[in-house]
């Protein structure tokens, strides 16, 4: 396997999203199932192409106050108007590395939309130092998270008097004639008749469980140029790239 470098790296993918992560890798969503979550994390399906180990955490640092500055001026020079960390790694797996990246960047122009499924917590002396700066939690949940969908819940407002705190759903076309189907279905509507929420698509291949079993309907269409099998509970659901998104990970509302 390849290593991932150690040395923090700002990027932007075909998409458009500006990353930043302070950690690459999953440990936590890996344990729970070798092909990351729900069977088909997208991360974890492209580390895997290029030879890198998404088990494994790989802490990333700034090389010095040169390096800080350098990003720091590419940050501010980005049209839109904010940086994601948790594109290609989970911020919560070491919220003390995240947050020590957050504090050495200081003050920048844009946002800081964090996304996490909150595998670890946030202390409350964590939650202080992270109202200090201009973030937006993106707490990502899904009926088929099971029992840590709770624990989504419950930090998702627990984030509120802190900082932006968003709902991030990644929803599913349940199939109403399969009974488990029917059962995460109630448990999704709930989640929409009890919150706000962002909804994202579940990108999903042809030989995941959820499909063969018949839990979920999908359908093909392209996305951003290539082709695709996705399933969505609102047809309205934007599925393209971020220049063109009203929502924009939650800092539009």
């Amino acid at each position: 396997m390849r290593e991932y470098t150690n040395t923090i790296t700002f990027t932007k993918n075909i998409r458009g999203v500006y990353s930043l992560d302070p950690i690459l890798g999953c440990s936590s969503g890996m344990a729970e199932n070798e092909k990351g979550c729900y069977g088909d994390c997208y991360a974890a399906r492209y580390a895997k192409k290029y030879g890198y180990d998404f088990s494994r955490n790989v802490l990333r640092h700034f090389k010095d106050e040169k390096h800080i500055a350098l990003i720091k001026k590419r940050i501010n020079a980005i049209s839109l108007p904010f940086i994601r960390m948790g594109t290609s790694g989970e911020p919560s797996e070491d919220w003390e590395h995240t947050l020590s990246i957050i504090e050495k960047l200081g003050h920048v122009d844009k946002e800081i939309v964090i996304i996490t499924k909150h595998w670890k917590q946030l202390t409350d002396c964590q939650l202080q130092r992270l109202s200090k700066f201009n973030v937006c939690v993106n707490t990502s949940v899904s009926a088929l998270d099971g029992n840590i969908l709770e624990v989504g819940l419950r930090e998702y407002e627990r984030l509120k008097p802190f900082c932006r705190s968003i709902l991030r759903v990644v929803s599913c076309d349940f199939n109403l004639d399969n009974l488990e189907g029917q059962s995460l279905d109630r448990t999704q509507e709930n989640i929409f008749k009890n919150y706000e929420f962002i909804d994202t698509v579940l990108r999903v291949s042809l030989n995941n469980p959820l499909v063969t079993e018949g839990i979920i309907n999908t359908h093909k269409t392209k996305f951003l140029g290539k082709a695709c099998n996705i399933s969505k509970r609102f047809k309205k659901t934007y599925f393209g790239g971020c220049n063109n998104c009203l929502e924009m990970c939650g800092v539009n509302m």
